[in-house]
């Protein structure tokens, strides 16, 4: 069965509770993530709340990755949607972790709008 795009649903527990604050390195590893996955960028856009915590969204010609961010108990919640078979969405992962540093994530592999052939 084909289909038009494939989103990651990411849970990122016991996360570097600075890295989650830092509203810059969020937008250097939502750029370093979307260079990593062949995506093309249009836009990052990030908002610190106080007092603590980064959202951010990596706006994609294919998509978008987004972040949520909890640095009080160390999580972060993502999502990496592209479309189209030149960007593969595992290949964002290691630059998010590099940057988080979790201890403990989930991925949960969707596939959208499955079509049959």
């Amino acid at each position: 069965m084909k289909h038009l795009g494939k989103h990651l649903i990411m849970e990122l527990w016991d996360c570097d509770k600075q890295a989650l604050d830092n509203q810059a390195g969020v937008e250097k590893m939502l750029e370093d993530a979307t260079n990593s996955c062949g995506a093309t960028l249009i836009c990052i856009r990030t908002h610190k709340f106080s007092p603590q915590g980064v959202t951010g969204v990596a706006v994609l010609a294919e998509s978008h990755i987004s972040i949520h961010t909890w640095p009080e108990i160390g999580y972060a919640a993502m999502d990496i949607f592209t479309c189209g078979e030149h960007v593969n969405p595992e290949d964002a992962i290691p630059a998010i972790r590099d940057f988080l540093k979790p201890a403990k994530f989930d991925i949960i592999d969707i596939k959208r709008g499955s079509m049959v052939e």
